[in-house]
């Protein structure tokens, strides 16, 4: 008879004892036939020969002799020490295979055990009450189909040439009286007598029900024909995702089932879909038919009456540990719970509601049980019903000078919308609102210090003292995993609000799917009132309630609205159905609610717009020397919403943002404050060019109209510039800045990105505002914290110094507008030209000699130079290398006459008038040039005949 796989059930384990090898003596050997003496038997010869030979004596040859003697002692002696050695090994033998099986006989015990342990049969689950409905990892789904042989992880080594040691080794390595297990799922036919077979399969069935609780599996309804034990089962009346059916009959025993135990007649077929098969020959002894090999087994029966009482033992343990699983599952109405206690308003410093019902009314006090709770539930299973209920509740019951509420839902922002309009709820906050949502929570850092500053005015301890005159204010959080996932740094703020709440009458009902790595060990410690709906993971209902409860099963059809709670005083949680809440009952509470209109916990959002007008003035009044008003800037932690100021004596400001984010409207707003001393630094870069070399030139001293210069797209202007000029106009604009607040000047920048010397002007502004940008990545490389940043923000709408602020509108300042061109130069005596060939050079040419100038080559007039000059408006024309060959030529022309450069000449400016200065920033291929007199500021000109449109 083959023995059972240990792969039907779970891997052999280990040896009891792995450390103690059992070891046999090897068998003894006789050892080989010693070799004849030759050497030793010789010399006697050979001493008796030399002896005859000295001494003549024929007696000396008796000594001979001696030889043959000494060869026959050695091979008697050889024979006695393996007669005796032979001896010994077999005593050594004996008590060494004694110790073995002694020593496989315990570790087949302790192996036994061990196995038994992990699968235990019905005798030993109902033997030890704490193995019931106990998870063990090794066991897995599996039931016990009887007991064999399995194979033993006890091994014995050694033995070698021993006959018995074979035996040995064979009996070491089975185990016998095992339990024998397969799996569930594997579907099992009992072939037997009616008799023995419904015990075998009744044994089975309460085994699967004695080592899964009730949830694992439900119960179908059976066939049999004692049903009545089976009917008791707690399993039997819940709803869970698997199902086992107790079935009779062979062929016609229906599948349906994920688990099926079929009781089948000696002689008829097993039904398909049965990998194992029991053919029962009495109560002792079974062939099981597992994988297509056959195991003789001793099955496990219960009778009848042995199944009533475990069943009804099972149906009291769930009843205890789980809950009244067969009790009143209707839905509750808050209504009704209103009717049964009438409503009456409460005195005293508790929150005691009633929010569902077991056999009697459940109730919390929030005070009393808090001061915090957390409420945790899977999709679908009620937590937000529960949480409305509860608000509903305590709304009802209490007037707003008691209790006010913050409402925060962030699992898509209809959880709390029928409440919003409850006097009693200052405002339902939502994750549809990001940036409003997390200044709403921010503004409990301002409540807290608030309500500290009300109790020490008082001169009350905390809340519950007669003279605070504060109403307790209860923050509920739908989604606080969802709420931490966008504002992980809110995490803190909780903790605090948590630890200093109860003194302060705030307090905190947290709503979430699961806990588990969600709510940190300081907040944790602070919620000892704790509700659960059902979760999917029992770790949480073990975290929470401090068993499994709410992750096991209820009764079909109340898996929504099923709760437990648990508060810090009760020895187990307490089952009970949720109240539901509808519409009219909020109704009936929005028009019977008593008490003024409570203040509300934070202000109001920044607006869209802020005009500068409806700000107010600083307080040493308007003019040029008062401060610059900014914008709002929002201050939800203090409660308080002021006007962003410029300070004296600070040089700069920067506004930074993408396009259309409301930098120009921000210096316009500046400009409108100081219309008299504003100065636009133009968009053109020859106009740019000449305004701020005139600052820089020419500083203002400190004059009572301070000058605001404004440059608007900063980084764009720059890089309109080549690189030399590039450099140039930041190290003027830097200049600016540094010597801006000295003079009590003021320079105001925007730009969309830092680039190169850009980000050097930032720095030196005192102040940055930071408005929309096109990503979060630009916004953080701008400075911006990711978390503050908005994809969607107005107009305006930016940070300064990490506060939110809104830029104000002054809708009557002036724009500037575009730069003219430069003047139309005409040459006034002897000039000379340096260009290229091309056509704008050309149509000059025409037009300065239409007007009377004569035009000379260079060659030509270097020639007449020879000869003696020439007079009058004349202009000699040359190219770069063609006036670096003629120096004298250049040379006079530079010393006393004017010397024109076309704008495309620019590279050998400084070679051509040594001059290591820039000329003034030209526009390439619009008709620009420079003219330079003696030793004069070179200037830019336009030359004639040039296109409006350059």
């Amino acid at each position: 008879m083959a023995q059972a796989d240990p792969a039907l059930a779970s891997p052999v384990p280990d040896d009891p004892a792995p450390d103690e090898l059992l070891r046999l003596e090897d068998g003894w050997e006789r050892p080989p036939r010693p070799p004849l003496p030759i050497v030793a038997s010789t010399v006697p010869i050979l001493g008796a020969g030399a002896l005859w030979l000295v001494t003549g004596s024929i007696l000396a040859l008796w000594l001979a002799a001696l030889g043959p003697l000494i060869a026959i002692a050695s091979i008697a002696d050889a024979a006695r020490t393996a007669r005796r050695d032979r001896r010994e090994a077999e005593r050594v033998g004996a008590r060494t295979r004694a110790d073995v099986m002694r020593a496989v006989a315990s570790r087949h015990r302790a192996e036994r055990e061990r196995w038994w342990g992990v699968h235990p049969d019905v005798a030993r689950l109902v033997e030890s009450d704490v193995e019931v409905w106990r998870t063990h990892h090794d066991r897995g789904d599996t039931v016990v189909v009887g007991r064999g042989r399995i194979p033993s992880a006890v091994r014995v080594t050694g033995g070698r040439g021993d006959p018995r040691a074979g035996e040995l080794r064979r009996r070491a390595a089975v185990l016998e009286d095992a339990p024998i297990a397969v799996p569930l799922e594997a579907g099992i036919a009992v072939i037997g007598p009616p008799v023995v077979g419904a015990a075998v399969a009744r044994a089975l069935v309460l085994q699967a029900c004695l080592a899964h609780p009730p949830g694992a599996f439900s119960l179908l309804p059976s066939d049999s024909d004692d049903e009545v034990w089976f009917a008791r089962l707690p399993h039997r009346r819940v709803a869970a995702g698997r199902t086992l059916a107790l079935q009779v009959g062979g062929a016609d025993a229906t599948d349906a089932a994920d688990i099926r135990i079929v009781r089948v007649g000696p002689g008829e077929p097993p039904p398909p879909g049965c990998a194992v098969v029991l053919r029962v020959d009495g109560p002792d002894r079974a062939l099981a038919d597992i994988g297509g090999e056959t195991y003789e087994i001793r099955p496990e029966a219960v009778g009848r009456a042995q199944a009533a009482s475990i069943a009804d033992d099972l149906a009291l343990r769930a009843a205890r540990s789980l809950g009244d699983l067969g009790g009143d599952d209707r839905p509750v109405l808050l209504a009704d719970l209103w009717a049964d206690d009438g409503r009456p308003p409460v005195a005293g410093a508790g929150l005691a509601v009633t929010i569902g019902r077991d056999r009697a009314p459940v109730s919390v006090d929030l005070v009393e049980d808090g001061p915090h709770a957390v409420v945790t539930g899977m999709t679908g299973s009620g937590k937000s019903e529960l949480l409305v209920t509860w608000v509903l509740a305590l709304c009802a019951r209490y007037s707003t000078r008691e209790v006010t509420f913050l409402l925060a839902d962030f699992k898509g922002g209809t959880a709390f919308q029928r409440l919003a309009g409850l006097p009693h709820v200052t405002g339902v906050i939502t994750d549809l609102d990001p940036g409003g949502a997390r200044r709403a929570i921010e503004s409990l850092r301002a409540e807290i210090r608030w309500r500290e500053s009300e109790l020490a005015r008082t001169g009350a301890r905390d809340i519950r003292d007669d003279g605070a005159g504060l109403p307790r204010l209860v923050v509920v959080v739908d989604e606080f995993a969802a709420l931490l996932a966008d504002h992980p740094e809110l995490q803190a703020l909780f903790s605090d609000l948590a630890a200093r709440g109860r003194a302060l009458g705030m307090h905190l009902i947290l709503g979430t799917q699961r806990t588990t790595g969600v709510i940190r060990e300081g907040l944790w410690a602070n919620l000892p009132l704790r509700l659960s709906l059902r979760v999917a993971d029992a770790a949480d209902s073990r975290a929470v309630l401090g068993t499994d409860a709410a992750a096991g099963p209820v009764s079909a059809g109340t898996e929504r609205g099923t709760a437990w709670l648990r508060r810090s005083i009760d020895a187990a949680p307490r089952r009970f159905r949720v109240a539901l809440a509808r519409a009219e009952d909020v109704a009936a509470v929005r028009h019977s609610a008593q008490g003024p209109t409570p203040r509300r916990s934070w202000l109001p959002a920044l607006p869209a717009r802020v005009d500068l007008a409806d700000l107010p003035v600083p307080a040493d009044g308007g003019g040029s020397a008062a401060p610059l008003v900014l914008g709002l800037l929002d201050e939800p932690d203090e409660q308080r919403q002021r006007p962003a100021l410029l300070e004296r004596g600070a040089p700069g400001v920067v506004f930074l943002g993408r396009s259309g984010s409301g930098r120009t409207t921000a210096l316009q707003t500046l400009s409108a404050q100081r219309p008299d001393s504003a100065t636009w630094v133009p968009a053109d870069p020859e106009a740019a060019w000449d305004l701020v070399a005139d600052l820089v030139r020419a500083p203002r001293p400190a004059p009572a109209s301070p000058r605001l210069i404004l440059i608007d797209d900063v980084d764009a202007l720059v890089g309109r510039y080549p690189m030399d000029y590039a450099g140039e106009f930041l190290q003027r604009l830097e200049d600016l800045l540094r010597g801006a607040g000295g003079e009590g000047a003021v320079v105001a920048l925007t730009a969309q990105r830092l680039t190169g010397g850009v980000a050097r002007l930032v720095d030196l502004a005192p102040r940055r505002v930071l408005l929309a940008t096109a990503s979060r990545a630009d916004h953080v490389a701008l400075g911006g914290d990711p978390a503050g940043y908005e994809a969607r923000a107005v107009p305006g709408r930016g940070t300064m110094d990490g506060i939110a602020l809104q830029v104000a509108t002054a809708w009557d300042a002036a724009v500037p507008g575009p730069a003219g061109p430069p003047e139309t130069w005409h040459p006034r005596a002897l000039t000379g030209f340096v260009t290229r060939r091309s056509p704008q050079a050309r149509a000059a040419l025409r037009a300065w000699e239409g007007a009377g100038a004569a035009l000379i080559d260079l060659e030509a007039f270097d020639a007449g130079v020879e000869r003696g000059s020439r007079t009058g408006r004349v202009v000699v024309v040359g190219e770069p290398d063609e006036w670096q060959r003629h120096w004298r030529t250049l040379a006079l022309i530079r010393s006393d006459h004017d010397l024109v450069i076309d704008a495309s000449c620019g590279p050998e400016y400084r070679m051509l008038t040594a001059d290591r200065d820039l000329p003034p920033y030209c526009l390439t291929g619009r008709g620009r040039a420079w003219v330079r007199h003696a030793a004069g500021e070179p200037r830019r000109i336009l030359l004639p005949d040039t296109p409006a449109h350059a």
